[in-house]
């Protein structure tokens, strides 16, 4: 899988529609399931890095994420000057998060 619709797209048809967001009190949240999370509470399994070929608005990052539940979700950001998150929360928010990577094959079986 190369495009981040595609990756988007598989998640999906394997029903993980659970996207993280950052809330205004420097805590991701999932609002598919219910829960605020601290970086304690998650793990980044895999990292998918898009770069566009002649737009830098489509330069953009998927992390994909387990919680402590073993619930998978993903953090879609944009990166550089389109940035989503503005401040150094969001980034200090993922430094703080453990990384476990993991194969592909065994996040989409």
């Amino acid at each position: 899988m190369n495009t981040l619709s595609q990756i988007l797209e598989k998640l999906r048809t394997k029903g993980i529609d659970n996207e993280l967001k950052m809330t205004d009190h420097g805590k991701m949240q999932s609002k598919t399931l219910n829960k605020i999370y601290t970086p304690e509470d998650l793990n980044i399994v895999k990292t998918y890095r898009f770069e566009g070929m002649s737009d830098p608005g489509d330069n953009s990052v998927l992390y994909m994420i387990e919680d402590s539940d073993k619930n998978i979700g993903y953090i879609l950001d944009s990166y550089g000057a389109y940035s989503d998150n503005d401040g150094p929360a969001f980034a200090d928010f993922l430094k703080k998060i453990n990384t476990v990577d993991r194969d592909e094959q065994e996040l989409f079986k």
